[in-house]
């Protein structure tokens, strides 16, 4: 009976493979560490004080903070108060990027966090729970001669979180307050190559707006957007990747419709494994350069969470196909609840997604940290999600030990076979043990790499905090999980070689093994003899 290659490919061959698997894991890695730069930038702003001089003002009007058309500035508010400059005459005004740079859709997206400088004044001190309202306008253009061209208009309101570390005494008056970093805006790509912010901090006394934030002495940006290089390597690797898991996708799945009999779950999982994966191969992402596509953040999220919820899935049905007895096995219901919880979480993480970017293809402005219920959904989520996954690592762990104890108890038939014999089954078990801890380590990885994303796309909120995530391991994890896959589909693919052919036909011992053999693990479809080993097992 011919089986899968895993089992029937001789152990140099295997060897070969697993070598030069190995070395594009480490040519994934060093992709990361050599030639790409660090996967994003952060570049320091001060906006510029500038003076509306229009008594009724216009929106459509811009302040440049510098260049021929650069607005009327103030150094200060002690000059405002010299000029008799009122607070809501004063624009703040943010270029992106500096001075003679252009932006590029390369960079994929921009964050843009804000940071006031408020200085203590013994008669204008920060309320405990103070919101700053912020009227703030977003302008662009492709040339330094054109018109500005709005591109969105909003009215925020931003919670002040900040401490002032000394006394409160009329000495200290002056120093400034030490305030977290705020949440400000995120753009879904780059498509132009000059952005232009303009600021207002209106000040109403009869509608209690902004009353008792302190005295603002600047407003600080930090503009974080992706590295060009990293772009270009990843779409490098996407566009590398791609053919190759479509190729033995299309040639695993030619092998098994040539069997004659169906397919069965384990197999089929393994093709959806390989179509997400090509799903979040495909380099879409080349046409962002091209196009004006707000919606490619979004969109990339959503493929990547596809293809957590079908690896996870899989990791369980593989674990589980190798577990249960005939009767229940090749069953996708068998496996609802372990399947469902991971199904329900990636829903929540779309949820949360379309939350928080689905408003800011309206929005940019918008931030789901910007209030006190969002923050503490949003840190609560990330808390629980991290608590999840690692539920889950420890719950995989636990279903491959079942398997390794389902596998040994196979081990007391071996003693009644010839030394050939025996020999050729404990290879076949050492094979698939060594295939599932590659499993485990791959699971490990991949749940260090989801804790760490949703760490890093929060660690601005959470003040001094920061996780730093080197090119090297996006890219390694990356090409981690393409070489799994193309593993699997490679390994369990449907061998022409029989194992029973390589025997010779004068061996008088054989036919009564053959017997014993039947007699054990016959008349069990599946892709493998360890898989009918213990489904038989499970059986008896």
């Amino acid at each position: 009976m011919a089986g899968a290659i895993i089992e029937n490919m001789s152990t140099k061959k295997l060897v070969i493979v697993g070598v030069i698997l190995l070395l594009f894991q480490a040519f994934s890695f060093m992709v990361g560490g050599l030639i790409a730069p660090s996967p994003t930038t952060a570049v320091h702003y001060l906006a510029t004080k500038c003076v509306d001089t229009v008594k009724h003002h216009q929106s459509t009007k811009w302040f440049m903070p510098w260049g021929p058309n650069q607005c009327d500035k103030i150094r200060d508010f002690d000059e405002a108060m010299a000029k008799k400059i009122e607070a809501n005459n004063i624009v703040f005004a943010v270029h992106i990027p500096l001075p003679n740079k252009e932006m590029s859709p390369w960079f994929q997206f921009m964050l843009v966090i804000l940071q006031f400088d408020i200085a203590f004044k013994m008669y204008n001190q920060i309320e405990d729970g103070a919101l700053a309202t912020i009227d703030v306008g977003l302008a662009y253009r492709d040339d330094t001669l054109s018109e500005w061209t709005e591109m969105a208009h909003s009215i925020e309101q931003r919670k002040l979180s900040c401490n002032f570390t000394t006394t409160k005494t009329y000495e200290n008056e002056g120093r400034y307050y030490e305030c977290d970093l705020l949440p400000f805006m995120e753009l879904g790509n780059v498509a132009h190559k000059y952005y232009l912010l303009n600021i207002r901090l209106p000040v109403s006394e009869r509608k209690k707006i902004n009353m008792g934030i302190g005295e603002i002495k600047d407003i600080r940006l930090v503009g974080i957007h992706q590295n060009g290089g990293f772009t270009k390597v990843w779409f490098a690797m996407k566009t590398f990747l791609t053919p190759s898991i479509l190729i033995i996708m299309v040639w695993y799945w030619r092998r098994i419709t040539l069997m004659t009999r169906p397919p069965v779950l384990l197999e089929k999982v393994i093709f959806a494994l390989g179509l997400c994966m090509t799903f979040i191969n495909i380099p879409v992402e080349w046409f962002s350069v091209g196009f004006n596509w707000t919606w490619m953040l979004l969109f990339g999220d959503i493929r990547q969470g596809i293809f957590y919820a079908m690896l996870l899935s899989f990791w369980i049905i593989f674990c589980g196909e190798h577990l249960m007895d005939q009767m229940e096995r090749n069953h996708f219901s068998i496996y609802w609840k372990q399947v469902g919880p991971i199904v329900f979480g990636s829903f929540c993480l779309f949820i949360f997604d379309m939350c928080e970017r689905g408003v800011q293809l309206k929005n940019p402005f918008y931030s789901i940290w910007a209030s006190d219920v969002g923050t503490e959904l949003a840190m609560a989520f990330i808390i629980v999600a991290g608590i999840c996954a690692c539920l889950y690592f420890l719950f995989l762990c636990f279903m491959v030990f079942q398997v390794f104890r389902n596998i040994s108890g196979k081990r007391s038939s071996l003693p009644a076979m010839s030394k050939a014999r025996r020999l050729h089954y404990e290879g076949l078990i050492f094979r698939f043990k060594f295939l599932m801890l590659v499993t485990l380590t791959c699971a490990a990885m991949t749940v260090i790499f989801f804790i760490i994303s949703q760490v890093n796309e929060g660690h601005w909120h959470w003040g001094d905090y920061t996780v730093q995530v080197n090119s090297a391991f996006f890219t390694g994890i990356y090409g981690m999980w393409n070489l799994y896959v193309f593993a699997i589909m490679f390994l369990y693919a449907p061998s022409h070689k029989r194992y029973g052919d390589e025997q010779s036909s004068g061996d008088a011992g054989a036919s009564g093994e053959d017997i014993q053999l039947t007699t054990t693990i016959t008349h069990v479809d599946g892709p493998t003899e360890i898989y009918k080993m213990t489904g038989k097992e499970a059986q008896e």
